[in-house]
């Protein structure tokens, strides 16, 4: 394979992406995006990738994308015997967990999340000892071992839904502490928090979006719920990531500024080419630990395969179907 041929394989896919990388850079990526796109033929893969991925991934050799609860509903109906998991290690566990007969496989090991790190197993049953029979609602931000010790997860998307469908006066909501207390005030169920934040959303201010609203006057403000709760409230939306991409696509606000990950813009761009994009992102150095260097690396070398004691799975799993099925 040479890399002429690369080039005229792999240009259709560029023209998506032009706007973000310049022609004379594809030479770059092109190679890259050839050999992944063979493997997975050869080896019946698919590639899933979280919204926060750059567009050279999101757009060139992702087959199914979006955000975590999309990620987690995608993984249960692929029949595909190997999947690669272009986002964080959780992502690649609950995919593992939904699919423990095939092989879930995450690019970088080193792909964590500050949320999935704020707390433990021990700290989970530390939460039960202190709030007998209160249900523990847990963010899929974490580790498999985390979501064996609860009852049901959540999503940025769907946390309020799964709160109130527990048809009780009080949970706990783990571990973001600012999805917590977002959701808190949209519903009249009192909820327990932890002191987990994510490191790319915490970082956002209120001071930040009346700035934004000065710079660009008329821009439309979008607020992911892990943002503070005084952010969230200066916004004039707050969603996850696919509900600020269904807010983008369908109104078209002619300015608009994405209080998340970088990449998300980029990616949301390339659908919504007439919407000016304001850029005041953070960026996830996690995320950008996926390459398409360790994507190519992982389906020629099995890298990194995801594997869960199955004494946990088999609970967290649970946790997991249980959210599913609301």
């Amino acid at each position: 394979m040479t890399t002429v041929q690369a080039l005229e394989r792999t240009a259709h896919l560029h023209e998506r992406v032009r706007h973000f990388i310049p022609a004379v850079e594809w030479p770059v990526f092109a190679e890259d995006i050839d050999a992944i796109l063979a493997l997975k033929r050869q080896r019946r893969a698919v590639i899933l990738a979280h919204n926060y991925q750059t567009p050279e991934i999101y757009h060139c050799v992702a087959d199914l994308v979006g955000d975590s609860l999309a990620l987690a509903r995608l993984a249960v109906e692929t029949e595909a015997e190997v999947i690669v998991l272009a986002g964080v290690h959780f992502m690649a566990e609950t995919a593992k967990l939904l699919n423990p007969q095939k092989t879930v496989l995450i690019p970088d090991l080193k792909a964590g999340c500050s949320l999935a790190e704020s707390i433990t197993a021990d700290d989970v049953r530390g939460l039960r000892r202190r709030h007998p029979g209160v249900p523990i609602v847990t963010y899929v931000n974490t580790s498999a071992a985390v979501k064996a010790e609860s009852d049901i997860c959540c999503t940025s998307g769907n946390a309020r839904k799964v709160v109130e469908a527990l048809g009780v006066p009080r949970v706990i909501m783990l571990p973001d502490e600012y999805l917590a207390r977002n959701i808190a005030a949209e519903t009249d169920v009192e909820i327990i928090t932890w002191n987990g934040r994510c490191e790319v959303h915490e970082r956002f201010t209120a001071g930040d979006v009346r700035e934004l609203r000065a710079a660009h006057p008329g821009v439309v403000v979008l607020a992911h719920p892990e943002c503070p709760p005084d952010v969230v409230t200066e916004a004039d939306f707050s969603g996850s990531t696919a509900a600020m991409s269904d807010y983008v696509g369908t109104r078209k606000p002619k300015s608009v500024a994405l209080l998340t990950e970088c990449s998300m813009s980029d990616n949301i761009a390339v659908s919504n080419p007439e919407v000016d994009f304001v850029r005041p992102c953070n960026l996830c150095p996690h995320m950008k630990r996926i390459t398409l260097k360790n994507i190519r690396q992982a389906l020629e070398e099995n890298r990194h395969e995801v594997t869960i004691d199955p004494l946990i799975a088999g609970r967290a799993r649970l946790a997991v179907e249980r959210m599913l099925a609301i």
